[in-house]
């Protein structure tokens, strides 16, 4: 029997979206963004050098399709990316009013978001001061920190050392439907931290905003602060029943890497498999030697957006992205006649755009074993048909 493995590059968009002009990041609007293009036509022109050099190398990816769906989403046709596809390729548009991540993976899951997300203004306070109280109390504190709109390493650097003296958690947001908290790993507590945000998620959630996110860290203000890989997101449910929901249902195994687990809040999911992108990929590997006949494995790959992505960082997403391509020529090399293998995005995060925020976008679609053909424009919702196709598990909307 068939098994599936769904990847999703998380904010490896390709520019193109029709409603771009609705969505804005820094105060631009995301008219005109485009990911993987602008990082290729940096990399073209020599300006992401750090820790890489030259042109953008992805021959597995581009091999797939990439270039060429880059080319359908937005008319780009960008430096080192023209390879003749081997595999399906195609760009997925959503309909989603957002460009977050529970709405992209759902979608891609097959369950557009019904309802419009609540998201806190970029007002110093963000967070109505009830819920700013509720956290402080819950949290056994005399207050929060942050209680802005920041990025999420930018508000450690300010506000950290404070954190440590105080215990106060440090809370903030974004454009997103989010709250995040973060807090150090010793000096507050991990457990205590996940707690604390599993307390607020119901809360949180009867409002429709869409995560509360713990974001341990650890270091000193002599060493600096870094994030660990111990995030955990705390997702409202999807409205309905999911790709994973109808795998689990027809008795096949479904298998979580990354933060899978936590966007669907394990609703039809077996095992979730965490760490760091390679640690992911590793995991990833596993799966393909082992996954079970039937199974769906759903892959988050989180470090282009979290690490580089948000922090507008062109060479380190650049390197992100050569990384993964190398990572996944092995993979495919490992995989099963009849095993289909997408490899897709939730949004796009263009790290040569204003502000720090996720932008509107198209994202890929690229298939490994169903042979070479041209998918054409794609609705994020047909993912989930083509891999419940695959399946052969009943799929109908």
């Amino acid at each position: 029997m068939s098994r599936a493995f769904l990847v999703v590059m998380d904010s490896v968009g390709i520019g193109g979206a029709p409603d771009a002009d609705a969505f804005s990041s820094g105060g631009v609007p995301d008219t005109g963004a485009n990911t993987l293009g602008h990082i290729a036509m940096a990399c073209a022109a020599g300006r992401a050098e750090e820790g890489r050099s030259g042109p953008l190398r992805v021959p597995v990816l581009d091999g797939l399709g990439l270039g060429a769906a880059l080319t359908l989403a937005s008319g780009m046709e960008a430096p080192g990316l023209g390879a003749v596809p081997t595999g399906a390729w195609g760009c997925a548009t959503e309909v989603s009013r957002g460009k977050d991540t529970p709405s992209g993976h759902w979608e891609l899951a097959g369950v557009p978001v019904p309802w419009e997300w609540h998201t806190f203004p970029d007002t110093d306070p963000a967070f109505p001061v009830e819920l700013a109280e509720m956290i402080a109390s819950v949290a056994g504190t005399g207050g929060i920190l942050g209680n802005r709109h920041a990025s999420g390493t930018a508000i450690l650097d300010d506000e950290g050392a404070r954190h440590v003296a105080t215990g106060w958690p440090i809370c903030y947001t974004s454009v997103d439907s989010v709250l995040q908290i973060a807090a150090h790993e010793e000096a507050f507590g991990l457990d205590r931290l996940l707690d604390l945000c599993a307390q607020l998620a119901p809360t949180l959630h009867a409002m429709k905003v869409g995560r509360v996110i713990a974001r341990p860290f650890v270091g000193s203000v002599t060493d600096g602060w870094k994030r660990t890989p111990h995030r955990r997101d705390f997702a409202i449910a999807p409205p309905g029943d999911t790709l994973c929901d109808r795998v689990s249902a027809a008795g096949r195994a479904v298998h979580a890497v990354g933060k899978i687990g936590d966007i669907f809040s394990m609703r039809g999911i077996d095992d979730v498999a965490k760490g760091t992108d390679a640690e992911l990929m590793e995991a990833l590997g596993a799966l393909v030697d082992g996954a079970g006949d039937g199974s769906l494995t759903f892959a988050n790959f989180v470090e282009f957006d979290s690490e580089y992505g948000h922090r507008r960082d062109v060479a380190g997403y650049a390197r992100a992205l050569e990384w993964f391509d190398g990572a996944l020529g092995g993979v495919i090399s490992r995989m099963r006649e009849g095993d289909l293998l997408v490899v897709t995005a939730d949004h796009g995060n263009d790290p040569t755009w204003a502000g720090t925020e996720h932008t509107r976008e198209r994202v890929p679609v690229l298939c490994h074993g169903i042979g070479a053909k041209g998918l054409g424009y794609m609705a994020f919702t047909d993912v989930a048909a083509l891999v419940a196709g695959h399946l052969e598990i009943q799929w109908t909307r």
